[in-house]
């Protein structure tokens, strides 16, 4: 396939947690030679910083006034996407239970979406050959005119086991199951950029699909963009 050549092309793939989007955007990325930027990696990693130096993550006005200070970059190559906070590699640190429980309320700061939606924008604009763009506001907020916006769905039931499988043995589904609807819940209804389906995106519920065949179903849908262009 000779993606090389192929027309450089922005994908945006959105959806709530669970539903497979890291998983699907690296190997459709992979696939089609594009890069590929973890967005919830970076509220993860901004909130990391907050809490490290001690920002209190429930005071809306002292998360803000913060906003601007770390300096994050995001390496959009998917074979090993990195990330790092004032050059200290994060990736594993912005992935525990305690970074996990405050990210949603320092994603709600509209002076964080503002600050980290800039570094996206600029990440997007710097893909020569295209890139696939995965979050919860992307092809609504961040990337509006993306060339293909995909939402990934699945039931409760499926994300939560997808999750628990994740963080590997002995977490308990159920409560994982809840900690995923309260979180949909605050991502849904927050004033600034919330998680919704952008009128032009193509729904994809990967409940009954493995990942192959989700990646099967993008991959074809950008190819078929691509043609149409």
């Amino acid at each position: 396939m000779e993606n090389g050549a192929a027309q450089p092309v922005i994908v945006a793939i959105d959806g709530p947690a669970g539903t497979g989007k890291s998983s699907t955007s690296k190997a459709v990325a992979t696939q089609l030679g594009l890069s590929y930027l973890d967005t919830g990696a970076q509220y993860r990693a901004i909130t990391w910083w907050m809490v490290t130096n001690g920002i209190d993550v429930e005071d809306p006005h002292a998360v803000a006034a913060a906003a601007g200070k770390p300096e994050i970059i995001s390496g959009t190559d998917p074979a090993g996407p990195t990330i790092t906070v004032d050059g200290v590699d994060v990736a594993g640190p912005i992935r525990t239970q305690e970074v996990t429980s405050k990210v949603s309320l320092v994603s709600a700061v509209p002076e964080v979406r503002a600050r980290i939606t800039e570094l996206q924008r600029s990440a997007a604009a710097g893909a020569e050959r295209g890139i696939v763009v995965e979050g919860r506001d992307i092809g609504t907020t961040v990337l509006p005119d993306a060339d293909l916006k995909v939402f990934l769905t699945a039931s409760p039931e499926a994300r939560a086991a997808r999750r628990s499988g994740e963080l590997g043995r002995g977490t308990d589904v159920k409560a994982t199951q809840e900690a995923l609807v309260a979180r949909d819940r605050i991502d849904s209804s927050r004033t600034t950029s919330p998680l919704a389906k952008a009128d032009d995106a193509v729904e994809v519920d990967t409940t009954e699909l493995t990942l192959d065949q989700v990646v099967e179903c993008v991959v074809t849908l950008v190819e078929e963009k691509r043609a149409g262009k």
